[in-house]
């Protein structure tokens, strides 16, 4: 990793991931890509603004061509929760759903190929069903009749594998770095395998 690592954020929301890991890092983000369209006033895109104001942010992940982006040596992502959090209907890393947008993300580095790639979600992410996981040919692979349904965890990490990288992920608490609840987060990190 180089000395000063270029940084570069997908479904950034107000940049809270991009800051944790500048502070164990270091080096400095040169992009954002936040876009949400259920939030007319864009909030967190301008967080992001005010907060770095010189930064490119390439909005929406669906409509960005990765192959004209500034390549990035750390690749951190907080791709939508809703529809993997407890909380939320439930629907999984499924096409069409909020969630679902893990393809995209997935696709960016499979494009960008960074050094590390940092992933965060809620805890929900080890039990909500995935109703697609990306094969080696990058269509669906759908389970056997009869095999346990594909949760959203094992997806993710089954594409990074696909994708040529190794993983690991741990949970960690609100509560572990001493704020006064729990809120479980999920963290992944993924490299190139050797």
């Amino acid at each position: 990793m180089p000395a000063k690592p270029r940084i570069g954020s997908l479904c950034s929301g107000y940049g809270g991931l991009d800051l944790g890991v500048q502070t164990v890092l270091g080096g400095s983000v040169v992009w954002h890509c936040q876009f949400d369209p259920q939030d007319p006033q864009q909030h967190a895109a301008r967080i992001l603004d005010h907060h770095w104001p010189h930064i490119p942010n390439h909005g929406d992940i669906t409509a960005v061509h990765w192959e004209n982006v500034e390549p990035v040596d750390v690749l951190t992502a907080g791709f939508p929760c809703q529809d993997v959090s407890t909380a939320g209907p439930r629907l999984g890393l499924a096409p069409g759903t909020r969630s679902g947008i893990w393809a995209h993300v997935a696709h960016a580095i499979s494009v960008l190929t960074p050094r590390l790639v940092v992933i965060e979600n809620v805890r929900g992410l080890l039990s909500a069903p995935a109703a697609r996981s990306m094969g080696s040919d990058r269509r669906s692979v759908a389970p056997h009749p009869g095999a346990q349904p594909l949760r959203g965890l094992g997806a993710v990490l089954g594409d990074l594998a696909t994708l040529g990288f190794d993983a690991e992920w741990t949970v960690y608490r609100a509560a572990d770095v001493g704020a006064p609840h729990r809120r479980e987060r999920v963290f992944i990190i993924a490299w190139p395998q050797a």
